[in-house]
């Protein structure tokens, strides 16, 4: 059974920073292609960052040279260091394994001062 659990969200000022972290379980979590998500009110579900098994990163335009996606394959974990945020951040932040339906519970970011 894949289970995904987000956590590290919160609220922050803008220009600040915070780390959302991934649990995997139910898969060979090394083998997987791995994407974080994120949902705004009123707005539909995007990918933001994703990585490859073997570690390639790809990121949307909106975050590039912002956020920076890696993971722990040791520990089952997808990691998403989020830097100079914006209020347009503001979002739930989820991950997924690329090539499966499942998802998580999500963890809000919130961006304001």
């Amino acid at each position: 059974q894949v289970r995904l659990v987000e956590s590290g969200g919160g609220l922050v000022q803008p220009g600040g920073s915070l780390r959302l972290s991934c649990a995997a379980s139910g898969f060979v979590f090394s083998f997987a292609a791995m994407g974080w998500y994120r949902q705004a009110p009123g707005k539909q579900r995007e990918l933001v960052a994703s990585i490859s098994s073997g570690g390639g990163t790809n990121y949307d335009d909106s975050v590039k040279g912002r956020f920076t996606i890696s993971r722990d394959n040791a520990k089952n974990t997808l990691l998403l260091q989020m830097n100079s945020l914006k209020p347009e951040d503001t979002a739930v932040y989820y991950c997924k394994h690329q090539y499966l339906s499942a998802w998580g519970q999500g963890t809000q970011v919130t961006v304001s001062s």
